[in-house]
């Protein structure tokens, strides 16, 4: 079967194929590096991670491209109010998304800044006024006129017919249904940053800085384009039109955009309280692992309720993926093997990758192998699953983990490393006594450590849910991986 995937271009579901064959070039709109990343942005990108991940295990070679937006009109004022240079103030908040990135399982694609592409930068500029598709205003700034590119629109399925000629818009970003003639370059203003290039002083606007980027990488067409479904318009929509205006190609072929999540039912927001950076979890005692596995729970383009029950449910989802694992190599079974073991196995790799090659179904994805823990688990029960059932077994959840991501057990040093970074400002951390000192310590003894437990296990006795899940908190920073068993609650060092 072959992947299909929603092309926002066409508004359907479409079967995949790049442009060359078993190569994909791909290109995703990275962070803006004004602020540490919230829990809605790294549902993109891990949805984007899982994309080129399953593109990988199905066989083909991924040139993967991220850009990091360390320029724009935000980290303009930003650095302007802090009296630094845009580089010293997008240090920290880049630092703090890689970080961040590498916690949560995401795999590192080619990076580029908006910073290091400014002569490149004011070079397309160049060649649109030449077409005469670009224009410069009396303040030097440069603008782009969108009645020469007829087809505007076309993403995101706006009519701009009654579009005003010449009316601009110098700010990145703007009202949704705003067709106006966009900021290409911007002419420098008192106590703001900019470069002195090939047509003039000033600074590039974000949506130039994309187009640029992405084809200086992967070529004037490419397979596929990704981001938030915040950026069809006006972002995407603007790349589109610089970019096809200057080659008269395809941009690119295929539009990948990730849904918006809620939180506890809301749109997330700093005035409503619900507001999470990455870290702002971590901090409070959850692992990144659980954080990734509930963030890919539904498929990306559905949205997707972010609850702290939730949260609490996807942790238990992989803590019985590992404890299966172990069960699996730990215990002691009978030679030989048993056929619908063997082929349990196949039809799970099967299932999952049928899921994922519909459009990314990673819901149906998820059901498929926990249905193949509960048969197994079923079989050994009974006496019916033999040693040399173990190794497909295995290899099945090494399927699922190729792409997933969750199963590795390095929850506790990533929240470990957590503390080493600068703390959120302005944030309530939320953090126990003793969840920070089992993590600076990195060790408990044995005796420490059947002593949380049985507080843990009297907590929850109790119902008192917050002091047991805290405790469970310390525990697994400590790298202690706590299993709940029907002999009771085993523990074992990571």
């Amino acid at each position: 079967m072959a992947l299909r995937l929603y092309n926002t271009m066409s508004s359907q579901v479409e079967e995949f194929h790049p442009l060359r064959d078993r190569e994909v070039r791909m290109y995703a709109c990275g962070p803006t590096v004004y602020d540490y990343g919230h829990i809605g942005n790294f549902r993109t990108f891990i949805a984007v991670d899982l994309l080129q991940r399953f593109l990988r295990q199905s066989g083909y070679k991924v040139h993967y491209v991220m850009n990091i937006t360390d320029l724009d009109d935000k980290i303009i004022r930003n650095a302007a109010r802090d009296n630094v240079s845009v580089q010293q103030y997008t240090a920290k908040y880049e630092k703090a998304f890689l970080e961040d990135a590498a916690m949560i399982g995401i795999e590192q694609p080619k990076l580029v800044r908006a910073t290091e592409h400014i002569a490149q930068m004011a070079d397309f500029v160049a060649k649109l006024v030449e077409k005469g598709i670009a224009y410069r205003t009396d303040d030097g700034s440069y603008y782009f006129r969108i009645a020469k590119f007829p087809r505007y629109g076309k993403l995101s399925k706006k009519d701009f017919s009654g579009m005003l000629d010449g009316a601009r818009v110098d700010v990145d970003e703007y009202d949704k249904d705003s067709a106006r003639d966009f900021a290409l370059w911007k002419a420098p203003k008192p106590g703001e940053a900019s470069w002195d290039t090939s047509i003039g002083p000033g600074r590039p606007g974000w949506h130039l800085e994309c187009s640029v980027m992405s084809m200086q990488e992967l070529g004037e067409s490419f397979d596929l384009h990704a981001g938030g479904e915040d950026l069809v318009f006006p972002h995407h929509e603007n790349e589109i039109a610089q970019s096809e205006s200057l080659t008269g190609k395809t941009f690119a072929r295929f539009w990948f955009h990730v849904r918006f999540l809620l939180v506890e039912g809301e749109k997330m927001s700093k005035s409503l309280g619900n507001f999470y950076t990455l870290r702002d979890l971590v901090l409070k005692g959850h692992k990144p692992s659980s954080i990734r596995y509930l963030l890919t729970s539904v498929p990306y383009r559905n949205q997707l309720n972010f609850t702290f029950d939730g949260l609490k449910q996807a942790a238990v989802s992989v803590e019985r993926l590992r404890g299966f694992r172990q069960r699996l190599t730990a215990g002691s079974l009978p030679s030989g093997s048993n056929p619908e073991m063997r082929s349990l196995a196949s039809e799970t790799v099967d299932r999952m990758r049928g899921a994922l090659d519909d459009d990314l179904n990673t819901a149906q994805a998820q059901a498929a192998i926990f249905e193949m823990v509960r048969s197994a688990n079923s079989a050994i029960d009974a006496g019916g699953l033999k040693a040399d059932d173990v190794p497909p077994l295995l290899a099945a959840l090494e399927k699922f983990d190729e792409i997933f991501a969750v199963l590795k057990d390095d929850d506790g040093p990533k929240i470990k490393q957590v503390f080493d970074w600068a703390p959120t400002e302005g944030r309530d951390q939320d953090i126990s006594a003793g969840l920070r000192e089992a993590v600076q310590s990195g060790q408990l003894s044995d005796a420490g450590i059947e002593k949380k437990i049985a507080e843990m296990q009297a907590a929850r006795g109790a119902r008192d849910f917050k002091a047991s899940d805290t405790l469970r908190a310390e525990l697994t920073a400590a790298g202690i991986l706590i299993e709940n068993t029907k002999d009771g609650v085993r523990w074992r060092r990571k």
